[in-house]
């Protein structure tokens, strides 16, 4: 297999990305037609977590955190760091030490589809991570691997600068050529959203709107008093 570190990727516009993150996950995950989303293990390390940047992605063999090292040089500023192993992991493969050395290179955060360990300084950092697991198991920087290919994260396929959108909820993938459009559907559904906030604070029913009374009459609901 041939191993390779790409360092120059195609990112979308700074402005896109800040508009999809104030979105947040359960809006474009509807507004791509439920497309993108991570499988729900993969859970935010503290509950005021979030973030929306540009994916470096990292393709590593399982309980070895080389690749990763490599990763932090060709990120920019504001990119998160996407990992996964070539199988199944959940080995600590990045604590402390690597999240100052992120944090300094103004790495914006790191979804990884194994484990991590040192979860109260990361957290006092305020670095957002998601991870599958959480393990004191260390370790080995011995591995070949790549960066800046494609990948598949927690069952979600991650191209280099995609949009990874991480809250409370998950994480959620918009394909960079995308990311413009997704970002106008999730406004019109948040705009949507509004209208509909609006009509149950004032005490209407769904059931008598967008018409889900007459969806239960055809599917043969009735009401018995």
């Amino acid at each position: 297999m041939n191993h390779r570190i790409i360092r120059n990727i195609s990112r979308p516009d700074a402005e896109i990305i800040q508009t999809l993150g104030r979105q947040g996950v359960a809006t474009l995950h509807e507004a791509q037609g439920r497309t993108g989303l991570m499988r729900p293990y993969m859970r935010p390390i503290y509950p005021t977590a979030r973030i929306a940047a540009s994916a470096v992605t990292v393709s590593c063999q399982p309980g070895d955190n080389l690749m990763i090292h490599a990763a932090v040089e060709v990120c920019r500023p504001g990119d998160v760091l996407v990992v996964v192993t070539t199988s199944e992991s959940t080995d600590g493969m990045f604590g402390e030490l690597l999240a100052t050395s992120c944090h300094a290179h103004g790495i914006a955060g790191l979804v990884i589809d194994a484990g991590i360990r040192d979860v109260a300084e990361i957290t006092t950092m305020n670095f957002p991570v998601w991870s599958k697991a959480i393990s004191a198991q260390g370790a080995l920087k011995a591995s070949p691997g790549s960066v800046n290919i494609d990948i598949v994260c927690a069952g979600a396929i991650v191209r280099p600068g995609d949009v990874i959108v991480g809250d409370q909820d998950g994480v959620v993938v918009v394909r960079r050529e995308a990311a413009a459009d997704v970002a106008r559907l999730g406004t019109e559904r948040l705009a949507k959203e509004q209208i509909s906030r609006e009509r149950y604070r004032a005490g209407e029913l769904k059931l008598d709107f967008d018409g889900e009374r007459a969806k239960l009459a055809a599917l043969g609901v009735e009401y018995i008093d």
